[in-house]
């Protein structure tokens, strides 16, 4: 076993943790970037029911969970919420408040308030495609670590750049270098050290140089 590990296996060990396998990991990114995939919605429904309602509703969406994560935090489970807020915890977010729904709605707000389309649907399909195949992309085949960016894999990036250029292209068709350009700068946004800020960065990010090129 490489000293990596072991000092992997120790350190959970020493707080408590049990160590999760690869296929644990996977687990829980899938349950995770599921709810991802869901933000990928938001476009249609803003084109369908306007900019206002849709960020009133993904306020909304912000102050239910956080009122649930909350209650959870302070011991008292709400139903289903609670569960799926657990089955998609990481380790380090065991006995912690959970972010990533609150910020997750914020980085699709941000990109419906801050930017026109299509850069506006481009962020947000960085935030829900690109930001979620990294990770699946990751976790069950990343072999090849990239440097300088808190362990993330070259194979990660590869699948957020597939994820966002498909739909990149198809709103900026037939500029297909435009959506290469768009989809290799949002893989380079994504793995960034960003830890618990990616939902934010990623769709401000992405959002503000896609307006730049197009």
């Amino acid at each position: 076993m490489s000293t990596i590990s072991t000092n992997y296996i120790h350190g959970h060990a020493a707080a408590g943790l049990t160590v999760p396998s690869r296929r644990a990991e996977l687990q829980i990114e899938v349950v995770r970037k599921s709810i991802h995939l869901l933000i990928g919605f938001v476009p249609m429904v803003a084109t369908l029911i306007g900019v206002p309602p849709t960020l009133l509703l993904l306020g909304a969406g912000i102050i239910l969970y956080t009122s649930a994560e909350y209650l959870r935090y302070t011991g008292t489970r709400v139903p289903l919420i609670s569960r799926i807020t657990e089955l998609a915890s990481r380790d380090r977010d065991k006995n912690h408040f959970v972010l990533g729904p609150v910020t997750l709605g914020l980085g699709a707000m941000l990109a419906l308030m801050l930017y026109p389309e299509p850069a506006a649907s481009i962020a947000i399909y960085a935030l829900a495609f690109g930001d979620g195949m990294a990770s699946l992309f990751g976790k069950a085949f990343g072999r090849i670590k990239l440097p300088l960016t808190g362990g993330k894999s070259l194979e990660g990036s590869l699948g957020c750049f597939l994820a966002v250029f498909i739909p990149t292209y198809l709103l900026v068709e037939p500029q297909v270098s435009l959506a290469i350009v768009i989809a290799a700068f949002a893989a380079f946004i994504e793995a960034l050290p960003t830890r618990d800020f990616d939902n934010i960065v990623m769709p401000t990010v992405t959002g503000a140089f896609a307006l730049l090129v197009l």
